[in-house]
């Protein structure tokens, strides 16, 4: 059979740490992230919130460069708002979801219907657990911007989602034990915890409008797939 000599190839490449066609990069931008919960906390805070807050999030990425299925992708953005049972991520690993989680999904007004599709196939693929059962799909006009190095970041999705944040300072800290308690909610690189200074949701969907501001809930990320 042709393809086993070909399977041999890449697990020998991967073994060997070199980069193989499968593992080339075809789609990469920024990711930004808000929870209901602080994210950015020490144990006993965490501890006090659990089951309490943390049920929904915010999930935004912005793609720089690439394609999805063939579709180039680049410039555009796609967000998800999702709400859970529970607190999400509890137990501070990625897969811990509790379900059922339902979520409404935001695609760039810009998109064409194909890349539309291919924004919506990305985002099942890349983080489909998380998204649990979509209940909604509206398209809209999306604006997005992150810097890196001041934590800056802005999210306007239609009227229904709004976010900034800003970079967390030493008065940020409370107990002096503070940690990155829970990950971001899919496949990241480089992220790192912001401060919300605002975070809410008001469109529909989801039976339920949150806000959660001044909290330390947020994360600026890149990804690379």
């Amino acid at each position: 059979m042709r393809w086993v000599p070909f399977v041999l190839a890449v697990a020998a490449a991967m073994l060997a740490g070199a980069q193989t066609p499968a593992e080339a990069v075809e789609i990469a931008g920024e990711y930004l992230e808000m929870r209901t919960c602080d994210i950015y906390t020490g144990p006993c805070f965490a501890n006090a919130q659990v089951g309490l807050t943390g049920r929904e999030a915010i999930l935004a990425w912005h793609v720089e460069e690439g394609s999805h299925l063939g579709v180039d992708l680049a410039g555009l953005h796609v967000v998800a708002v999702v709400r859970a049972s529970d607190t999400l991520g509890y137990g501070g690993g990625l897969v811990v979801h509790p379900e059922p989680i339902e979520s409404v999904v935001l695609i760039d007004s810009r998109a064409t219907a194909e890349q539309q599709e291919a924004l919506l196939h990305l985002i099942r693929e890349k983080a489909g657990r998380v998204l649990g059962q979509i209940r909604r799909v509206d398209v809209v006009p999306i604006e997005m911007r992150l810097d890196h190095v001041t934590m800056e970041a802005t999210l306007k999705a239609g009227d229904a989602v709004r976010m900034t944040t800003r970079k967390l300072g030493q008065q940020d800290c409370v107990c002096t034990n503070e940690v990155v308690f829970y990950p971001p909610l899919v496949e990241t690189l480089d992220y790192e915890p912001a401060y919300t200074l605002e975070g809410r949701f008001t469109g529909r969907g989801l039976g339920v409008k949150f806000s959660s501001p001044e909290t330390r809930s947020a994360f600026l990320a890149t990804f690379a797939y």
